[in-house]
């Protein structure tokens, strides 16, 4: 359960008490609210009727109280100690708590002297303890420790009360916030609408350039096949041009095998003229005389 789901459970239970009481009797109210550990807002309890009713009451001081632990710190108090009843040290604690949560409010770096002054700490062991233990544990405040610079730096921070002469300066803070909301909320919407039509751009520049791509590849397969048709045309018009030179080299040739095969014709007919070599080769015979 969050801090925040804390507060409104414990501030419906005291206003429900507070607004079933009245004069001294809500002395009691104010005193258990203002010392209980997981309270620390006090507006909805100073709003109820019979409390407002304290003032100029001899019960008043029971409605400072309760304004002081709604917007004051502890130097408030130890300023107007003499006119204020003596705090229990529940309630002491408590309000040097909600002193560090003014502090955050306008400043988030916290130089430790500064923090010793106002919450009435003498050395430093004593503070960082404080802050630790009392503050950051109880979930009022995130943050880190500088011991080398010897300050507080203040992450998150509770908020406190607000007094009646702050609504107006709030009021128009919220105003402020809520005007630079809408010329910021203007300004994504503008960039949102250039991012998309820069988007739509650069998908209609994309297109083209695949158009063109794809132009290019066309272009260069037609050239391909223009060029690989003309390859063949050429080794089909070179061969028609050596066929005569062909069929002129097979003329010749049959020619030749014509006058080969009619030498031969000639050389082998029977009785024919014998070749030196062969007769030479032969013994010759002897002639016998004719008895």
């Amino acid at each position: 359960m969050d801090i925040e789901q804390k507060q409104n459970e414990f501030i419906d239970h005291f206003v429900k008490r507070a607004s079933s009481l009245k004069g001294s009797a809500l002395a009691s109210v104010v005193t258990e609210a203002t010392s209980h550990p997981s309270l620390f807002a006090f507006s909805e309890i100073l709003a109820v009727p019979d409390v407002v009713e304290l003032g100029g009451t001899e019960h008043s001081v029971y409605l400072d109280v309760l304004r002081l632990f709604a917007y004051g710190t502890w130097s408030d108090y130890t300023s107007n100690s003499g006119r204020l009843p003596e705090l229990g040290s529940d309630q002491a604690l408590k309000l040097k708590q909600l002193t560090v949560l003014t502090l955050a409010e306008t400043n988030k770096v916290l130089p430790y002297d500064q923090l010793m002054q106002e919450l009435d700490v003498t050395n430093v062991r004593e503070l960082e303890d404080f802050l630790i233990n009392e503050c950051m544990y109880a979930g009022i405040v995130r943050g880190k420790l500088d011991q080398l610079r010897r300050c507080f730096e203040v992450q998150f921070a509770a908020g406190r009360d607000l007094k009646p002469e702050q609504l107006g300066s709030m009021i128009q803070t919220l105003s402020n916030w809520l005007t630079t909301s809408d010329n910021l909320s203007v300004s994504i919407q503008d960039k949102i609408k250039w991012a998309d039509n820069m988007s739509g751009l650069d998908k209609k520049h994309r297109k083209e350039v695949e158009e063109r791509v794809e132009d290019v590849k066309k272009s260069l397969s037609s050239k391909v096949n223009r060029n690989k048709t003309s390859d063949s045309l050429l080794k089909y018009w070179d061969i028609l041009v050596d066929v005569p030179y062909i069929m002129a080299e097979v003329t010749n040739c049959k020619q030749a095998d014509i006058d080969i095969r009619g030498h031969e014709e000639v050389y082998s007919e029977p009785g024919g003229v014998m070749d030196y070599e062969e007769d030479r080769s032969r013994p010759k015979r002897r002639r016998h005389p004719i008895s």
